[in-house]
């Protein structure tokens, strides 16, 4: 068994700002909503039979309270964060398990579910479908991993490793210092990608690595010239880089799934037809409908 979990949010952007306007018989927008709800649909096309999704439903989480620079809703268009609400209740209709986040937020459902999922003996991978830096600490292996589905790129733990220069597991130490511009957190100053990497993949995590230069490894030292201003930068920023790390580290909460038997799509609800006709295409409610029946159980 494979499970998909799915970015609505990240599919929702994406659809908004790639394809053309389409808006539904009473003018209101709505085609990132139904460019989402076909992707969705041309999985389950494919095959796959255990599916979630995640949104956004409200773009601010609890992690604004710690930082007030973290990323809010107010610069998303009004007509795409109108859509989320609509592409939630779409996907729902569809049958598709559907995860809308208000005080966690999506990545952190993903998250969450991952684990659930990827401690279920019955599933062989658990594919999480998202680009996001942060999700690449939930990586197991090549058991759990990423899939950007627009690339066709799956990235397991070895992937990781090449593309960060850590572990899965310190994905939220270098985002701590080298930042991340999508959610608004700035990282240290000084901070490059390559050090960050090459300190963290000797140290692991941020309380490894010491004040002092002079007690770093020699190794790291050589391969980071820069070692003694970014060892000062440290000491002296040290909390605000273990607050960015708390924003940085996704939140598993294991009421979200209790099991992967939730993620079983069970075939469209009797209001797709009505989804279908709002999303001007009643076609794809008759071709779910024949896929569901024809699915075992």
């Amino acid at each position: 068994m494979q499970v998909y979990l799915i970015d609505g949010t990240y599919e929702l952007f994406r659809q908004f700002f790639g394809r053309p306007s389409s808006r539904a018989r009473d003018g209101k927008e709505m085609g990132a909503t139904r460019g989402v709800v076909f992707s969705v649909a041309s999985l389950l096309s494919k095959g796959v039979t255990h599916l979630g999704v995640a949104t956004d439903h409200v773009i601010e989480s609890f992690r604004n309270e710690l930082w007030p620079g973290y990323k809010t809703g107010a610069e998303v268009p009004a007509e795409l964060k109108s859509q989320f609400p609509l592409l939630e209740e779409a996907l729902e209709s569809l049958g598709v398990r559907v995860w809308p986040m208000v005080d966690l937020e999506a990545d952190d459902a993903l998250a969450s579910a991952a684990v659930v999922a990827g401690e279920d003996p019955r599933v062989d991978q658990v594919l999480i479908c998202t680009p996001d830096k942060d999700l690449a600490q939930c990586v197991v292996s090549g058991r759990v991993v990423q899939l950007d589905r627009r690339s066709g790129v799956l990235t397991d733990e070895d992937g990781v490793r090449e593309r960060y220069g850590v572990s899965p597991a310190s994905i939220p130490d270098w985002l701590a210092l080298v930042g991340d511009s999508a959610d608004g957190f700035p990282g240290l100053s000084g901070w490059g990608r390559r050090s960050a990497s090459v300190v963290l993949a000797h140290y692991g995590h941020l309380e490894a690595i010491p004040d002092a230069v002079a007690d770093w490894d020699r190794d790291v030292i050589r391969a980071v010239r820069s070692a003694p201003s970014l060892a000062t930068r440290l000491a002296s920023e040290r909390e605000s880089a273990m607050l960015f790390r708390t924003l940085a580290t996704l939140r598993i909460d294991r009421s979200l799934l209790a099991s992967v038997d939730e993620l079983a799509w069970p075939g469209p609800s009797p209001s797709f037809e009505e989804t279908c006709r709002y999303l001007r295409d009643e076609s794809l409610a008759e071709r779910m409908t024949v896929l569901g029946r024809a699915r075992p159980g």
